[in-house]
């Protein structure tokens, strides 16, 4: 598939989710909404890696540039993150090691479901 292809699936993803969050009552990430649509239909396959493939590869590259939004953001709130410096520093460190372990903890559990699948389809 073209790169424009790619784009507009990417794309077309984001701009439903968009769509599903604001209808949802309560206040939900679009970008969340989006990750699970996607998540979704990959894990589907509707939608296949090929697809999106060298689209999503340039996106994660790239990474480091989509966070300077919210870098500026940080910075222009500063006064009123270092009132709250105690609370949003404890927040951090708390909950840095959880993420790490679920993280940790569903890559384990994954690899360990995806041997299983394969054990079962050779034996």
């Amino acid at each position: 598939m073209n790169i424009m292809g790619e784009l507009a699936i990417i794309l077309g993803l984001c701009l439903l989710s968009e769509g599903i969050a604001a209808l949802i009552p309560v206040a939900f990430p679009a970008s969340v909404v989006a990750l699970l649509l996607l998540g979704f239909l990959l894990f589907t396959k509707v939608l296949k890696p090929e697809h999106i493939r060298r689209s999503s590869g340039f996106l994660v590259a790239n990474m480091a540039f989509f966070f300077l939004p919210s870098c500026v953001g940080v910075l222009e709130h500063a006064p009123a993150l270092l009132r709250q410096l105690f609370p949003f520093l404890s927040i951090s460190f708390l909950t840095t090691p959880v993420v790490y372990f679920v993280t940790a903890w569903t890559v384990q559990w994954l690899i360990r479901h995806s041997r299983r699948r394969g054990a079962d389809r050779n034996g």
